[in-house]
This record gives C-alpha cells, sequence and structure tokens, in this order.
C-alpha cells in the first residue's frame, strides 16, 4: 500500500477536513511524526470517552489495554515502516477502564521528500462482532432448539468419559424416543412441536445430576448418559422418573399435551467400550420397548434384533440397487439475489423400490455410510448428473453448475479424484460445471491431508463448499485454511431468522464474515418471501429453497428453466 502524501490534504480548507472527519462513524486519530497527537474526532470521543483536550498533546498509549505483548507493537511498527501503513484487531481501553476489542488501520502521511511528518489511524468498535462470534462458537456445542448438547460434543465428552474410566466404573446410556411426536408435529405444526422438544429437554435436565451428559441426538431423540453407576438398578430408577416427568401433560399455546416416551438401555462395559456401540444397542433396545407397546423402557440384549429383517433387506435391495443403477435425481435451483438468475441446482438422489416402496434418503443414506455402500451409490449419483448435463448441453444449455454431496467415507478414499475423474472423463463433463459439497465434519477431520485435496480439487476446476454451516462443527477460524467457494447456511437458521432476532444476527455475522474471506454464502431452505428479502438485505448471494422450488426430476427443471425466463420478474425482491 503506498503512503499517503502530504499534498493530498494541504489544499483542502480546515472546514472541509472539519466535516470530513467528523462525519465519519469511525474514530479517527491524526499524530505528529513522535506520534503526540494533534487531532481526533468526536466519533473517537464516543467511543474511547476521551474528549481532544484529555488527549492533545499526550501518545496513544493512553488508549492501551496491556493486552498485547512487545512482540505485537514491535511487527505492527515494522509493517508500518515497510509498507506504510497497518491494518488489524486490536484491544483498547477506553476512559472508564473498559477494555474493547477494535478494527484498526494505521497509515503514514509523508511529505514532498518521502518523509514521515504524520500518522492517522482510523479504528471502529468490533464489540459487537465478538458477542456473535461468541453465539457462533457456542453453537459448536449446543442444539440450538433445545440447548443440550449437540451429537458432536456430546460424543467427545462420552468418549473423555470412557478415556477416564477405571475397570470399576459403569455408566448407563440411555437413548430417548418420543411416542408419536410426528402426528403431533404434522397436527399442530413445527413451532409446537419445537416447543415441545424445548420442554422435554428441561424435563431431562431437571432430574439429572451435574456430571450426566444430555444431547439432542436428532429429532425427537435423546440421549442420556447416567454416570458412575452404583448398580445397574439406578438407570431402571432414573428410566421410571424420566417416563412419570414426560407423562404430565405439557402446556403449550393454550394447548394440553401428552406425550409418552421408549426408552432403550445398554451399560459400559458390559455392551461395549466404545460410544458408537453404546448408541446402536441402546437404539435397538428403545425399539423393542416401542414395538411391544410404547412408554416403557428396555434393556439390551444379545438376541435382540429389532428391525433386523427389514436391514437385512434394505442391504439386498440397496445393492440390487447399486448395479440396476436404480435411482431418480432431482434437481433444486440456487438463485442469485443480486441477478435473479437461476445459478445453479443442488442434486438430490430418490429411490423407490418394488419391495420397499418409497425409501427416504433419510433412511438409506445413514445405512448406506454405516455400512459403505454409500461410496458406490455417490458413484452412480455421479455418473446420472453427468449424464443429465451431457442432455442440457445437447439442448442448448450449457452453463448449470451442479452441486452434489459427498460423503466423508467417499471423500476420504485414496483413490478418490481418480474415481471420479474417470467418471467425468467417460461422460466428457467439464469439472467446472460440478460443486462438491463437503460436510464440516469431513474436513475438520485431518487438515493437512484435507487441504492438500482440496487444493487439488480446486486445481482441476471443481467447485467447493461447506455444506449445513452452523450445525455442529462451525469454527470460524478454520475457513481460511480451505480453497472454498461456497459456505451453504443450514436450514434451520434461515426458517426461524424472521421470528428470532439472534438467529437473525448469527446469519448476518456469517455472511459478513464470509464475504470478508472472499466466499459466497448460499442460504438453503428457504419458505417465504420475508425469509428471501431479508437474505438479499443481509447481502446474501444466493437462495434454494421451497419459495422458489422444490427438488424436481431433469425434466421437470428444464421446463421450470423456460418459465423462468418468463416469469422471473413475478420473484423479483
Amino acid at each position: 500500500m503506498k503512503q499517503l502524501s502530504a499534498e493530498n490534504f494541504s489544499s483542502l480548507p480546515n472546514q472541509v477536513i472539519d466535516q470530513i472527519l467528523n462525519a465519519t462513524k469511525e474514530g479517527i486519530m491524526i499524530t505528529d511524526d513522535k506520534m503526540t497527537i494533534s487531532l481526533v474526532n468526536t466519533a473517537f470521543e464516543s467511543l474511547t470517552g476521551y474528549t481532544l483536550q484529555e488527549v492533545k498533546g499526550k501518545t496513544p498509549r493512553i488508549l492501551q489495554s496491556g493486552k498485547q505483548d512487545a512482540s505485537f507493537y514491535q511487527n505492527m511498527w515494522k509493517d508500518i515502516r515497510v509498507k506504510g501503513s497497518w491494518q488489524g484487531e486490536i484491544w483498547n481501553k477506553r476512559k472508564n477502564g473498559e477494555i474493547y476489542p477494535e478494527r484498526l488501520t494505521i497509515h503514514t502521511i509523508v511529505n514532498e521528500e518521502g518523509i514521515v511528518i504524520s500518522y492517522f489511524g482510523v479504528f471502529s468498535d468490533i464489540s459487537h462482532n465478538k458477542v456473535i462470534e461468541k453465539e457462533i462458537e457456542e453453537l459448536t456445542f449446543t442444539d440450538t432448539l433445545t440447548n443440550t448438547m449437540n451429537r458432536h460434543t456430546f460424543y467427545e465428552q462420552l468418549e473423555d468419559l470412557i478415556a477416564t474410566s477405571t475397570e470399576n466404573s459403569e455408566h448407563a446410556m440411555l437413548v430417548v424416543d418420543l411416542d408419536r411426536f410426528k402426528q403431533i408435529n404434522e397436527t399442530l405444526g413445527n413451532e409446537v412441536g419445537d416447543f415441545l422438544l424445548t420442554e422435554v429437554a428441561d424435563r431431562i435436565n431437571s432430574i439429572v445430576r451435574a456430571n450426566d451428559l444430555v444431547s439432542r441426538y436428532g429429532g425427537d431423540e435423546f440421549l442420556v448418559t447416567i454416570t458412575d453407576l452404583n448398580f445397574q438398578k439406578d438407570a431402571v430408577h432414573f428410566a421410571e422418573k424420566l417416563n412419570k416427568q414426560l407423562n404430565k401433560p405439557f402446556y403449550i399455546q393454550d394447548r394440553e399435551i401428552y406425550i409418552t416416551s421408549s426408552i432403550g438401555i445398554s451399560f459400559y462395559p458390559q455392551d461395549g467400550i466404545e460410544v458408537e456401540t453404546l448408541i446402536q444397542k441402546a437404539d435397538k433396545a428403545m425399539y423393542f420397548a416401542k414395538q411391544n407397546g410404547r412408554n416403557q423402557y428396555a434393556f439390551y440384549f444379545d438376541e435382540l434384533q429389532t428391525d433386523a429383517e427389514r436391514l437385512l433387506l434394505l442391504e439386498s435391495e440397496l445393492r440390487k440397487a447399486i448395479q440396476q443403477k436404480a435411482f431418480v435425481i432431482h434437481y433444486q435451483p440456487k438463485v442469485s439475489l443480486d441477478t435473479n438468475q437461476i445459478i445453479g441446482v443442488e442434486a438430490l438422489v430418490r429411490w423407490a423400490n418394488g419391495t420397499l416402496g418409497v425409501v427416504s434418503p433419510a433412511e438409506f443414506i445413514p445405512f448406506a455410510e454405516d455400512t459403505g455402500l454409500i461410496i458406490p451409490i455417490s458413484e452412480v449419483i455421479l455418473e446420472k448428473v453427468c449424464m443429465d448435463i451431457v442432455d442440457w448441453r445437447s439442448r442448448g444449455i450449457q452453463h448449470i453448475p451442479v452441486s452434489i454431496n459427498i460423503a466423508a467415507l467417499h471423500f476420504q478414499q485414496d483413490d478418490f479424484m481418480e474415481r471420479i475423474n474417470a467418471i467425468l472423463t467417460k461422460y466428457n463433463c467439464s469439472p467446472q460445471l460440478l460443486e462438491l459439497e463437503l460436510t464440516e465434519r469431513t474436513v475438520m477431520e485431518d487438515s493437512e491431508s484435507i487441504v492438500h485435496k482440496l487444493v487439488k480439487l480446486k486445481r482441476m476446476g471443481f467447485k467447493l463448499s461447506i455444506d449445513d454451516f452452523g450445525t455442529g462443527y462451525s469454527s470460524l477460524s478454520y475457513l481460511n485454511r480451505f480453497p472454498l467457494n461456497y459456505l451453504k447456511i443450514d436450514s434451520s437458521f434461515i426458517q426461524q431468522m424472521t421470528e428470532l432476532q439472534d438467529k437473525q444476527a448469527i446469519v448476518d455475522t456469517i455472511i459478513l464474515m464470509a464475504h470478508r474471506l472472499h466466499i459466497k454464502v448460499i442460504a438453503e431452505g428457504a419458505e417465504t418471501k420475508d425469509q428471501v428479502k431479508l437474505l438479499k438485505e443481509m447481502g446474501c448471494d444466493i437462495v434454494q429453497g421451497y419459495y422458489f422450488s422444490k427438488p424436481i426430476s431433469s425434466a421437470a427443471f428444464l421446463d421450470f428453466l423456460e418459465l423462468w425466463e418468463i416469469h422471473k420478474q413475478e420473484r423479483t425482491i
């Protein structure tokens, strides 16, 4: 950055300079070459609490907080001397003693001979941003709805508990599932369902001990670990007490709602010494309790084979579907909020089976991930997407990029890039038309190897994005390590942001921070005009969701694309 010349300012009348200084919301300080303060603006006085008379003739040390060491300032001044300026975050102190963070830029002013005659600094208070960052940081540990641990944190804490357990330690794993919750959700609406889940979490927390672990596992399931049991019957007493708590009526929006729960119990180390094993066995016990009348608890036992027949059938039919490539791809359009154009689609797999009927991705995708079948399924999906891209190209549609979800297990294969490149070569399909969506957990596993693989994919021409940002593994600090094109904000934030101010603030902050890292933001799950309008006001780049279109077949998408060009003005926000 070039140093600023005094000539730029000397020609301006003092009245103009004063108006410029005091028109900005940022604090401004001007010093001489010895760093003696000569002038500050009104924003400086408001932000620091010091008046011009109180700081004039003093040095900026009056603002130092003590949070930065000598090396920090040495590096700062090295930049100022070499580059003529410095920019960064720094903690300073107000007149009342309050320490606060600010974004600070320092420039040098030189005369005609290039000699420094003055310095000026421009700063803004970023305390609010830090508060929002803290809220986002908290999202990495908690479920956003119930404020219990999220799955990732629960796993980590249980793993730590097991690692520090002695040979005499015994713990109980409980999977708690709400009976007929789906019926309540569909009849009374998602808002009532969310309130109910929050109340359930509160009742669970009211009877656990300080050292016990509680997590919302997903949907209407909760995980509870009762630590350091004296007797296994202690887990029984807890399950009975919890069922009594949940049998009491819930009062939500002037409604009296009754629910029951089915609870499955496994024990460490009797039933397993790994977190996943304990959860799986408690989950099987929970299904046994549900199938045998609900509103009760059951222990895991070795002969328990809940849903064994369906799982065997599911695996058999899934293998046949892979061989026959019997999956259908639907596409959900992505809309640029800047141009109101369709700028891409997300590919979503669908499966209708002659024996099982329509199988939800929520059932067969997790099963495929557990069995390793997700790898061949992903490659079938990629083939079908390539075939559709070739078909679109033959119809004159050249530039519609398609995003594909990449499972962690698939991405971690040593020959991942070679195999997908072979498919693209087979169909003469360019990587530039494909966007690979990776979960946060995938890229956090092993940063060095992940970065190497992502850089290679980027060089091949693929676009890269982080999917479902904010759902449990978010860490804004890692984003700048990866060559990302897009960040997708999870739909749970989008759908609540018009009603909840904290969700709106978090979405706003994610967009701002992503843009600072030159990453475009995609908001998924937008369902209403108000949500889309707010996202546009926040500067969000791209939106997908039911407001524009549900996922549709390739043929339906071509029709949609044609109609969009005709009627897109009706969707202008």
